[in-house]
This record gives structure tokens, C-alpha cells and sequence, in this order.
């Protein structure tokens, strides 16, 4: 597919240390040489009544003149296999398998190929057998979302083509078309492909929906004496591989990550886990627009120098008018710091979030965004780069996975989400940017550390850092993340949660394929989309989906607050609880008149807002946490959380849903010195460059940062 931006790119990893390199990719359809330079981000909102965009410029190795090329990409999902199904000479072919078509009557849809032998849905929903240009049909279209066992023999004696269904559920409806042609068009040995075909190199006409145990036999009748090839997809489950069972170990590989672990014709709901009953779960889901790696080439690279600052960084790429920037993280050496505070960048929910396509978005709201010259492209307007986790599938199904591999439009500097509301509309990367900008403003150094070292290396990643922060939203996080800051919190660090609606869904990474993120929405929790009953495990880890509450973890356990309400993009105030002169707790709010907090600020118009958290003891608040403040006034668009509902009229904690309604910045102290203070709102740190980044709530954090850097 070619691009339909001009100029745009990607890195190959987000992150880094001195010594390590990025690759940077980039398409440009100019014909004159794009430019590159670095520039290091300190803030990255747009609005001309705050900072606005500010970047340093750094020189680089890399910066110089590149040649433009136009670099496509090719979403789709199938498998590909590196060796021929050997044929015997003059024997019959029957390929059949078990399939659950999603978009039946769309195009044409391939279900299984044999180098010239199809198995496919034509444009109209009815199953259909080629052999080059012979094609036969069946009369009636398959249904959605129903299940059938499919197949196509090639007679050579009788010089046939059949093709054949028959539903496997209580009606087992079937249908047999039958046509006369030349059998020796097969050759001897031939190439087979699952849910798509090649042409001139380029994967098409993609199968929407599940497949399950695809098998060819060297006979017209299926049987286990003529298997020529039979493909467990049970098997391999969390990575990338295709087993064949068969005799001649026709291996194969998944392309663009279609979803495994995915219920198949045999599941009867007895078992929940794919990985106790995998014979329940044999089936691929493949769609269409499935994608993972762009798989750009390199266009430049970058080795990060020992003396480069940590921080946020960009490669700025320009060519005739174009620009794009490409942001990435560096980090201080491994196991040195260079700064008492360490801001936590939360590149999961990046990613996950990553070309969000919003459904209230309209080609107005590109007027808006013109008038502050925000980043001009948006994803909703460009659904042919891929969508993110809170998005569908053309199909309907809910996408699962997420990928950093291809260009973010919610990653670049000056993206706004929203064109309405107080404040500038901000998200994400683009709304943690207030909290680096503030930073800047108030000289306080700071080193960074993403979620990927976090994963990777566990607390050692953050060991030695008298504090560490998140930013707004950090919503996403793996078993090892949540471990690593447990395990600084209790051995003495001082925890910062600045945001919202943190702490909150769980995520696998892949083992085999950097970058590749995978969510499951099961059972509860906002969510953009559920998945489908027996479908909550996650493929690339083999775990529990879901929100970290239903697995046993609610975010009050680590960050005191945890999700109770959410609203439209508008922020409310606090109302703090404390003065001065508390012997405990006064150090937070010292030097602070009045007892309004935030009622100003970028995000949404107030320092409470969005996304709110509240305290419960029975999730696992400490019984000795201290309410510095609590937000309220919130409009009536803020409602619970569906957690919290058990009925129309009782929620959960069993209060009145209006004290539900509300963000608690709290401060506990933790045994053995370690300390948490939390805001429980997105809209947070979107005041804190208010007014110059003169306001009681950059007051207020200040005084927490340097008691907690002290």
C-alpha cells in the first residue's frame, strides 16, 4: 500500500542508553532530499497561550540529507511456509479446514492455497474452489460468525473440481458444487499459503475471520494415511510458529500477528484457558488490516553518545514544506543516574493508544488544529496505517494488539486529541510533556526510564532514585512493571503517580517480536470493546487478561487511589483537606493560601478531571493514608466506573454514587521509608504550567519533589 502522507516516520525501538542504536525509517514521496536533525522535546503542546512547542537543538551524527523514497506497507495477516507440499505424482488433492468467516460477501477471500489451488469465499459470500482459471461455487452464502468444515478435492482420475460446507452447529446445513477440468494443472510440488494469496511478492485478498486445523491429503476422502500436511495452530500458541504435524514437517510462520489462543469449532465453554484445554483452541483469527512491522527500511541511524542529557529526543525530518518528527527516549547509563528524580515515561499506553481513530472526530476538526499549527494528520482520517487497542478490526472484532513499529500519530510533537474543552485537548505523550516542560522551568534535573526497561529489567531500572513519577496516564502495565515499582516503593523509593486511571489494564509482551503489545478486555473495566467469551487469556504470555483489579492487583494496592469515575475531557478543582501546620503532612501544601487547588489549568480547565481515582481501604489503601485533598463540583457528565455497579440502584462500595465522584490526592508513608504520593487525576499535570508555571499547584509540587529528593 502506498503512502498517502508525504513525509513520515518511525524508529525501530523507542528507547535507549548511551551505545545503543536507532534505526530511524522513513517514506518521503518527494523527489528532493529530505532533511534530518535532532532536537530534544521539552514541551509539546501546541497552544500559543502556554509554552508551545519548545525543543533544544542537539547536533547529531545523523543529521545531514537523505534521498526521498517512497516506502510502502502491506497490512493483512496470513501464514507463509519456506518449503513445497510434495505431491505425489498423479495422486488427488483434498484440502479442507474449519472456518468462521467474519466479513463474508466483501471480496474475495482466500481460506487456503496450494500453489494454484484455492479454497476461498468469492465477492459473494459463497465458498468457492480454483484451480487457475476454473472456479466452481456454492449456491448459498456462508453466515457471519457461524462455523463450518470446508473443502475442495481435486479428482484427477474424474477430472473434477468439487467444493463443499457444512455447518457445524444444530441445522448442519451443507451444500456440494461439483464442475468438470483439467487436473494436471497441479504441479508435482506446490506452495501452500493460509488466509491470503501472493501476487508479485504482495499478500491479498485476506481472509477475514478464524480458521482452524487447514489440512491437505493426497486422497479424495480425508484420512489419516494420506495427510500431506495438517497444521496444529493449538500448537505455538504465544509465538509466531506454525507446526504442521503432518509427515513432512511443512512449518510455517505468522505474518502480522492475527490472533491466537482464539476459541476454534470444538470449544464448549468448559474451559476458560487455552492453556489447559488447547485442543479447544486451534483456531487463528486473521483480519485484513491486522498489522505489526511496517517493515521499513533504514533510512539513517543514530548511536546514542555518553554525553547525551536523558530526555525526551526527536529526529526532525523535512523535505519541501513536509515535516515530521520521530520521538524517542534516552536514558541514562545502565545502573548510573544522573539525577535524584526519575520520570517514569509510560510507552505502553503510548502505544497502546497509538493512531487512536476517535469516532467523534470530523474533517472540521483539522480547521481547528490548523489554527495553532498542531501536527496536521490524523488517524481517524488515516485508518490505513493501523488503529490501536481501542479501535475494531474491519470485521467488528476488537484490536488486540499494538505495535510501535510503523508510524504514531499520537506520538508526535503538537498532536491535540481534542478541538473542544478548556484547556488544549491533550493526551498521552503530548499532555506528559506539561509535566517535562514544568521540570525545565523549575531547574529540578531528572533522568528518564520507560516501561520497556521496566519490564525488562525489574527494579534495578529505577534502584537508586530517591524519586520516581509517572506522568498523567499510566494505564498499562505488565506483571514485571508492577513488580519493579513494588518492590522501589517498599525498599524505600518515593512514588509519585501524577495521573488517572493508572495501574489499571493488564498487558503481555511477545516473546519473540519487539515491541508487539497484546491486550484482552475481558469481563469488566471501560473498555472500547469486550472480548469474546473463553477469549480472556492473553496468547503471548499464556496469563489472565483483563483489568489488574480482576487479576488480584487493584492500582490501590500500589498507588493508594485507584478508577472510580469518569467525565468529558473537563477538569474540576480540589479542595484541600489540610494545612501548614500539620505535623505529618503540612510539608505538602506549605506556602499555599486558600483552600482551592487547580481550579486552572490546560487539561481540561482544572487540575481534577477525566479520569478519576479514589481511596478504598478494602482494595487495599493503607489504613495510615492521609487525604491531602479531594476534587468535587464535577459536571454531570462524570459517572461510575462499571466496576463499581452491581446493580441499577447498589455499587460496590455501597456509598452514594455522588462521594464516588471524585479524584483523593493522598500521601502514605510505606515501611522502611518509602513514601506514595498521588493526584488520582489525568487532568493533573496539565496546571501545572498555568500562569507561567506560577500556581498553587506547581507550588504544591514542588514542595513534594524536594522532600522526596531531599
Amino acid at each position: 500500500m502506498a503512502s498517502s502522507i508525504s513525509l513520515l516516520g518511525y524508529c525501530d525501538r523507542l528507547s535507549g542508553r548511551p551505545g545503543d542504536v536507532i534505526e530511524f525509517k522513513v517514506s518521503s514521496t518527494h523527489t528532493a532530499d529530505f532533511d534530518a536533525r535532532l532536537v530534544r522535546v521539552i514541551s509539546a503542546d501546541p497552544n500559543p497561550d502556554g509554552a508551545g512547542i519548545v525543543e533544544e537543538e542537539f547536533e547529531a551524527s545523523f543529521a545531514g540529507s537523505y534521498p526521498s523514497r517512497e516506502q510502502s506497507f502491506h497490512p493483512g495477516s496470513y501464514v507463509v511456509f519456506d518449503k513445497d507440499v510434495p505431491i505425489p505424482n498423479g495422486s488427488d488433492i483434498r484440502m479442507e479446514a474449519a472456518i468462521w468467516p467474519t466479513m463474508p460477501g466483501t471480496d474475495a477471500q482466500v481460506v487456503a492455497c496450494l500453489g494454484s489451488l484455492q479454497l476461498l469465499l468469492n465477492a459473494d459470500g459463497c465458498l468457492s474452489a480454483k484451480l487457475g482459471d476454473d472456479l466452481v461455487a456454492t449456491t448459498t452464502a456462508l453466515k457471519v460468525r457461524r462455523w463450518y468444515r470446508a473443502w475442495l478435492v481435486l479428482n484427477r482420475g474424474s477430472g473434477t473440481l468439487t467444493v463443499g460446507f457444512m455447518a457445524l452447529d444444530a441445522h448442519g446445513h451443507s451444500e456440494t458444487q461439483q464442475i468438470s477440468i483439467d487436473a494436471t494443472q497441479l504441479a508435482n510440488d506446490a506452495r501452500p499459503m493460509i488466509a491470503a494469496e501472493l501476487h508479485d511478492g504482495i499478500a491479498r485478498h485476506h481472509f477475514n475471520g478464524k480458521i482452524e486445523a487447514p489440512t491437505i491429503y493426497a486422497s479424495v476422502e480425508a484420512s489419516d494415511g494420506a495427510v500431506l500436511a495438517c497444521w496444529d495452530f493449538s500448537q505455538g500458541i504465544s509465538t509466531t510458529r506454525i507446526t504442521d504435524t503432518g509427515p513432512h514437517a511443512i512449518h510455517g510462520r505468522i505474518v502480522n500477528l492475527p490472533a491466537r489462543g482464539m476459541t476454534g469449532a470444538s470449544w464448549d465453554g468448559s474451559e476458560m484457558c487455552w492453556r489447559h484445554a488447547p485442543e479447544q483452541y486451534g483456531a487463528i483469527h486473521f483480519h485484513e488490516n491486522d498489522i505489526y512491522d511496517f517493515g521499513w527500511e533504514t533510512d539513517f541511524s543514530f548511536t546514542i553518545p555518553d554525553d547525551l542529557p536523558s530526555g525526551i529526543y526527536a529526529a526532525r525530518v523535512s523535505c519541501e514544506g513536509a515535516e515530521d518528527a520521530i520521538p524517542f527516549f534516552v536514558l541514562p547509563p545502565k545502573s548510573k543516574r544522573t539525577a535524584d528524580l526519575c520520570v517514569l515515561v509510560s510507552t505502553f499506553t503510548y502505544v497502546i493508544y497509538g493512531n487512536h481513530a476517535r469516532p467523534d472526530y470530523t474533517p472540521a476538526w483539522d480547521d481547528e488544529f490548523a489554527k495553532w499549527n498542531c501536527y496536521p494528520h490524523n488517524p481517524a482520517a488515516h485508518k490505513e496505517y493501523g488503529l490501536s487497542t481501542y479501535n475494531y478490526h474491519k470485521d467488528g472484532s476488537g484490536i488486540c494488539h499494538a505495535s510501535h513499529k510503523r508510524p504514531l500519530f499520537n506520538m508526535k510533537p503538537g498532536y491535540r486529541t481534542f478541538p473542544y474543552g478548556p484547556g488544549s485537548g491533550l493526551r498521552h505523550f503530548q499532555a506528559d510533556s506539561h509535566l517535562i516542560s514544568w521540570l525545565h522551568n523549575q531547574d529540578m534535573a531528572y533522568d528518564i526510564v520507560t516501561d520497556q526497561e521496566l519490564h525488562d529489567e525489574g527494579v534495578a531500572a529505577i534502584q537508586g532514585y530517591k524519586c520516581v513519577t509517572t506522568g498523567s496516564h499510566p494505564e498499562y502495565h505488565t506483571r514485571e512493571t508492577l513488580d519493579a515499582l513494588e518492590n522501589y516503593r517498599d525498599t524505600g523509593g518515593k512514588l509519585a503517580y501524577l495521573g488517572g486511571n493508572g495501574f489499571y489494564w493488564k498487558v503481555a509482551l511477545h516473546g519473540e517480536e519487539h515491541g508487539a503489545i497484546e491486550i484482552r478486555r475481558a469481563e469488566t473495566g471501560i473498555r472500547a470493546w469486550a472480548a469474546e467469551p473463553g477469549e480472556y487469556y492473553n496468547a503471548f504470555d499464556g496469563t489472565y487478561g483483563g483489568i489488574w483489579r480482576r487479576n488480584g492487583r487493584p492500582p490501590q494496592a500500589l498507588a493508594g487511589v485507584g478508577f472510580s469515575a469518569q467525565g468529558q475531557f473537563e477538569g474540576s478543582y480540589y479542595r484541600r483537606k489540610v494545612d501548614a501546620s500539620d505535623p505529618d503532612v503540612g510539608w505538602i501544601v506549605a506556602g499555599i493560601e486558600g483552600d482551592i487547588l487547580g481550579d486552572f489549568g490546560f487539561s481540561g480547565g482544572g487540575a481534577a478531571g477525566f479520569e478519576l481515582d479514589r481511596v478504598d481501604t478494602r482494595l487495599g489503601t493503607p489504613e495510615n493514608v492521609r487525604i491531602i485533598a479531594s476534587s468535587e463540583k464535577h459536571s454531570e457528565t462524570f459517572v461510575l466506573v462499571p466496576e463499581e455497579h452491581l446493580t441499577h440502584i447498589t455499587n460496590w462500595p455501597g456509598e452514594p454514587v455522588e462521594d464516588l465522584l471524585r479524584a483523593d490526592m493522598i500521601y502514605y508513608d510505606v515501611p522502611g521509608g518509602g513514601a506514595v504520593f498521588s493526584t488520582g487525576s489525568i487532568t493533573f499535570c496539565g496546571s501545572l504550567p498555568w500562569n507561567n508555571f506560577d500556581n498553587n499547584i506547581s507550588k504544591l509540587m514542588r514542595n513534594v519533589f524536594q522532600k522526596f529528593t531531599s
